[in-house]
């Protein structure tokens, strides 16, 4: 005797719906597969500039009320720049006080403090900057400012 005559026998039309089912089976998942290769990939929404941020920001405001932002960050553009250079670079000393072998902790704690400075001067000009484009602004401009991102909830549309 042999395995085959303890096995249960198949009707010869099973076979080929077991057959057709993996088949189709095997087919989609290949589809799913192509589709994610060839699929676009999301375009990043978080981009490290601030000069792109800002412009989707003005995107946003009153067409009167993104001009004005726009004159104020093209009046202060090389200020902003500059204090924006000059925080990533501060973040990058941190970055290399961490690569840096042997390892000093103080080094670490001066970049670190050189960021924060940094940081503060970077936050203090657009601060300003902001503080100015809202002053020439309507109150649709300022409430968009407020609101930013769109979509967000705040004290006055909480549901």
């Amino acid at each position: 005797m042999t395995v085959a005559h303890f096995a249960p026998t198949v009707a010869r039309g099973s076979t080929r719906w077991l057959l057709l089912g993996s088949l189709a089976l095997n087919l989609f998942f290949v589809g799913v597969a192509v589709a994610m290769m060839i699929r676009a990939p999301d375009t990043p929404t978080w981009d490290r500039n601030v000069f792109v941020r800002m412009e989707r920001l003005s995107t946003t405001l009153p067409p009167a009320d993104a001009d004005k932002l726009r004159g104020d960050i093209n009046n202060n553009h090389q200020q902003i720049e500059a204090a924006q250079t000059q925080f990533r670079a501060a973040q990058e000393q941190i970055r290399a006080a961490l690569r840096k072998e042997p390892f000093d902790v103080n080094d670490l704690r001066a970049a670190m403090t050189q960021t924060r400075a940094a940081r503060q001067n970077f936050d203090q000009i657009l601060q300003g900057m902001f503080a100015e484009a809202a002053s020439k602004m309507s109150h649709d401009g300022r409430q968009a400012l407020a609101d930013w991102p769109p979509g967000r909830k705040t004290a006055g549309n909480e549901q």
